[in-house]
């Protein structure tokens, strides 16, 4: 009787150390965040469930209910749209990384280091993330402004618009664009580094990528969701987030 007791209750702990904790996350941390979980895990005993899609999708299954615990946007402004509704608790939001967008290219002798390539206007189309969503493709749409060729490539449907930047990778890893633009962290994944050409635009180019995570009122255990974001906030994890292309707000890539 003792000895089933005391299996049942083996069981009944390793539950519970193997909790999962739902994170929804922009799309450009994906691959990051896949290399902090199997950390978390072994520092927690915890596991992420992680979704991962646009800021503008996440942020509009939220208020439509969707049961996450986390979310970490690639903006600061859905965070707080959150929390002045009453869905994301105002103490636990915070900076977890600065993103830098780059142009990027499958063909290694495609894209300049000097950001010619894109006045050249030699290519059929032009890959980007939604504007209207994704925070990097609002960026990239910044750029594009700022050199005087949006408008055109508009006209001349050049853009080959993607639902996020995950979406946009993969039409220039295919081939169906020559060239678009991405998250750094996204041709430093350990799968892609030092593959194709790319151009970094200077970071005065575009409105700064301000990253914020934050903890939804609908998080079922709110005390594990404030250890993963203390985790976040680790210099074990920091120096993953550098590492993959992220910096700190005021920071170098």
């Amino acid at each position: 009787m003792y000895r089933f007791l005391f299996v049942l209750g083996l069981m009944l702990t390793a539950t519970v150390q193997a909790a999962e904790l739902r994170v929804a996350v922009a799309a450009n941390f994906q691959g990051t965040l896949e290399q902090l979980a199997p950390v978390y895990q072994k520092r927690s005993g915890h596991t992420l469930l992680i979704s991962s899609a646009s800021t503008g999708s996440l942020f509009a299954q939220i208020q439509n209910g969707a049961p996450f615990d986390v979310f970490l946007s690639a903006d600061s402004r859905r965070p707080q749209a959150l929390i002045e509704d009453n869905l994301a608790l105002s103490e636990s939001a915070f900076t977890y990384a600065r993103g830098v967008l780059v142009l990027w290219s499958a063909d290694p002798n495609r894209v300049r280091g000097d950001g010619t390539t894109l006045s050249q206007m030699d290519y059929q189309y032009l890959a980007l993330a939604n504007p209207r969503t994704a925070p990097y493709g609002r960026a990239a749409q910044q750029i594009l402004e700022g050199m005087d060729l949006w408008g055109t490539l508009e006209k001349e449907q050049r853009l080959l618009i993607g639902q996020s930047v995950s979406q946009t990778y993969s039409q220039v890893a295919s081939g169906a664009a020559p060239l678009g633009f991405l998250a750094l962290s996204q041709i430093r994944h350990p799968d892609i580094k030092g593959q194709g050409s790319w151009w970094i635009p200077p970071e005065e180019s575009y409105h700064p990528i301000i990253q914020q995570a934050v903890i939804l009122r609908s998080a079922a255990d709110p005390e594990q969701a404030r250890q993963f974001m203390a985790f976040l906030r680790s210099p074990e994890a920091a120096g993953i987030i550098h590492a993959a292309g992220y910096t700190p707000y005021g920071g170098n890539p």
